[in-house]
C-alpha cells in the first residue's frame, strides 16, 4: 500500500480539514496490511482498514479528534480484548489531520515524519532508508520504525487501457478504479458516450478513430477491447498485434473468436501472434450481466498480476 495524494486532495476540496487512519503495524493477525488507510471527515469517510469493530472504532475517535484538533496520534488495539473480535492480533494506528496547507507540504516521493517522538530530526534509520530510495529508485514499503511514519506516496504504475464506455466497460471501470496500482485509461469514439462523472483516477479519451490510439499505449498495457462494434475490435486487435503489450483480451463468444482468427490470420497474423489475445475474457460460467463479466476480467487480471509478482519475487 501507498499514500494515496490524490483521494486525499479530492477529499480536502469535499470537506475540509480530514482524519486520515493508517495502518502503522501489526503483530499476529491484522485485517489489513501495514499502509491500509481510511479517510474520514465530520459526515462520513472513505477507504477502509477492515476490521469491522477496528474500523468503527477508529472513525469515532478520528471524528472526535477532528473535534479537538489534535494533529497526530499512535494508537494500539488488542483486536481481541479491546474490541471483542476474534482476530488474535494487535494492530498500531496512526491517526492524522489534513487540510490544505499540509497537502502542499507532501511533494516527495516518500512521506516520512515523526509520529510518536517530538524530534523533527529523523533518526538513522530513517535517514538510511530514504537515501537508499533517492538513490536507487526504490520505494520502501510503509513501516513505523523509531517514532516515524513511512510512506511511498502512491504512483499507479500498471496501465490498464479499456476500450468502448457501453454497459461492460461501465462495469469494469467502476469494478477496477478502486484497486490500488492501476493506471486506468478508457476510450471510446464520443464523448457523450461516457457517464458523467467519470470515477476518479480514471482518464476518459473520446477518439473517432479509436485505433488511432494503440500506438501510444505502454508496452505494459493490460488492454480490454469492448467496443460497440465488431469492426472497431476487430481493427484493435489487428493493431494491437503489430506491438508489445502485457495482456489483450476481447469481449465476445467462441464464434465471434472463431471469425476473428480467421481475419487476422487474412491480415498476416501467424497463428502464435493471433494466441497472444485472450477471447473471451473473464469467467463465463459467472454469466452475461455486465458487472459479472467485469467481476470474472477483473479476477483474472489480479491473479495474473500477483502470480507475475510471485514469481519475480522468486527470481530476485
Amino acid at each position: 500500500m501507498s499514500f494515496d495524494l490524490n483521494t486525499l486532495r479530492s477529499a480536502l476540496d469535499a470537506y475540509g480539514t480530514v482524519a486520515r487512519v493508517v495502518i502503522a503495524d501489526f503483530a499476529g493477525s491484522s485485517p489489513r496490511e501495514v499502509g491500509a488507510a481510511m479517510l474520514v471527515w465530520d459526515t462520513g469517510q472513505s477507504g477502509t482498514i477492515g476490521g469491522g469493530a477496528l474500523e468503527y472504532d477508529a472513525a469515532r475517535a478520528a471524528r472526535a479528534q477532528l473535534a479537538g484538533a489534535t494533529p497526530c496520534r499512535l494508537t494500539h488495539h488488542a483486536l481481541g480484548p479491546d474490541l471483542g473480535q476474534c482476530c488474535g492480533g494487535r494492530v498500531s494506528l496512526v491517526t492524522e489531520l489534513y487540510d490544505q496547507k499540509q497537502l502542499s507540504d507532501l511533494s516527495t516521493e516518500v512521506i516520512a515524519r515523526p509520529v510518536a517522538v517530538d524530534n523533527l530530526e529523523p533518526p538513522l534509520s530513517v535517514t538510511r532508508i530514504l537515501s537508499t530510495a533517492r538513490a536507487q529508485g526504490d520505494l520502501p514499503a510503509p513501516r513505523l520504525i523509531d517514532g516515524w511514519m513511512i510512506e511511498p506516496v502512491s504512483r499507479p504504475s500498471r496501465p490498464v487501457w479499456i476500450w468502448g464506455a457501453g454497459h461492460v466497460g461501465r462495469a469494469l471501470v467502476h469494478t477496477l478504479a478502486p484497486l490500488p496500482g492501476l493506471d486506468i485509461t478508457w476510450i471510446d469514439t464520443d464523448h457523450s458516450r461516457f457517464p458523467d462523472p467519470i470515477p476518479a483516477r480514471v482518464s476518459a479519451i473520446p477518439q473517432s478513430n479509436p485505433g488511432d490510439l494503440a500506438r501510444h499505449a505502454p508496452d505494459t498495457t493490460a488492454h480490454l477491447i469492448l467496443t460497440y462494434s465488431h469492426a472497431l475490435d476487430l481493427d484493435l486487435c489487428h493493431r494491437l498485434l503489430q506491438r508489445p503489450f502485457a495482456f489483450a483480451g476481447l469481449i465476445g463468444s467462441k464464434t465471434k473468436w472463431a471469425r476473428f482468427r480467421k481475419r487476422l490470420s487474412e491480415l498476416g497474423h501467424t497463428p502464435d501472434q493471433i494466441a497472444r489475445i485472450t477471447c473471451p475474457i473473464g469467467d463465463p460460467t459467472l454469466g452475461k450481466h455486465p458487472h459479472e463479466i467485469a467481476i470474472g476480467v477483473a479476477h483474472d487480471l489480479m491473479m495474473r498480476h500477483h502470480t507475475a509478482s510471485h514469481r519475480a519475487e522468486k527470481q530476485a
